[in-house]
């Protein structure tokens, strides 16, 4: 038989560029939000926590902010009520970035990590108990055998034993955790009125607000001298707000 007669059904299927085009960003994703976690533990060696977050967010305000009236401005219009709903979903926003950054001071960035990626566990047994929007025998299953997970790799020797006080590191980041968790379920009705992009550049500015004023009780670059910062560090705050 011919090559010409086999039949097109048999050859293998080629990639799309749609495809590879959502692959790749699926990796790209990975590979920043794992990258994320290791600058942050990078980034506290020059700032300290509040000054890392203070730092992060208003240079992603930069970006939010323009983008969002490209977008959107001179359409979008807030109540008072939406503006209390803002500020409140900004605590979530406050909790786990400042959570997260102050529990690395105590933990490795690879066990952080792990917990981390614990989130979605449990986002889906706090929406199960406390919304009940989906049945909690539904998930239960799931949540327990991530949290023995979690559990197994910080405690049994793993990396967490890096730090001075593993057990304070994790239960710091999973608090942040907690709070994520929290803001996601919060804001969802929100989202269903508001665009992703307003709900981000809300929610960020109101927590920047309080960091601010923490700025006198946890500083460190701003004691020394931010002259003094290395680039590395300045670009590792960079990646962190991109």
């Amino acid at each position: 038989m011919n090559r010409t007669d086999v039949s097109s059904d048999t050859a293998a299927p080629s990639v799309k560029p749609s495809e590879f085009a959502a692959y790749a960003a699926l990796v790209t994703t990975a590979v920043v939000w794992g990258g994320s976690v290791v600058a942050q533990k990078y980034s506290l060696g020059s700032f300290s926590a509040v000054e890392v977050s203070v730092a992060r967010g208003l240079g992603a305000l930069t970006i939010l902010i323009p983008l969002w009236w490209w977008q959107e401005g001179g359409t979008v219009k807030f109540t008072a009520r939406d503006i209390g709903i803002f500020a409140a979903l900004g605590l979530g926003v406050l909790g786990n970035h400042l959570l997260t950054l102050f529990g690395l001071r105590y933990i490795g960035a690879g066990a952080a990590g792990v917990i981390i990626g614990a989130s979605p566990a449990i986002q889906a047994f706090l929406s199960s108990t406390l919304i009940r929007d989906v049945p909690f025998r539904l998930v239960w299953g799931g949540c327990a055998m991530s949290f023995a997970g979690v559990f197994l790799v910080i405690g049994l020797k793993g990396e967490a034993a890096a730090g001075e006080q593993p057990w304070l590191g994790a239960t710091l980041v999973l608090l942040a955790q907690v709070s994520w968790a929290l803001y996601s379920i919060g804001g969802r009705r929100t989202m269903e009125r508001y665009s992703p992009l307003t709900v981000n550049w809300t929610t960020l500015s109101f927590s920047i607000l309080p960091q601010i004023l923490l700025l006198g009780m946890d500083h460190k670059a701003l004691t020394v001298g931010l002259g003094t910062v290395p680039l590395a560090d300045w670009l590792v705050v960079g990646y962190l707000i991109v």
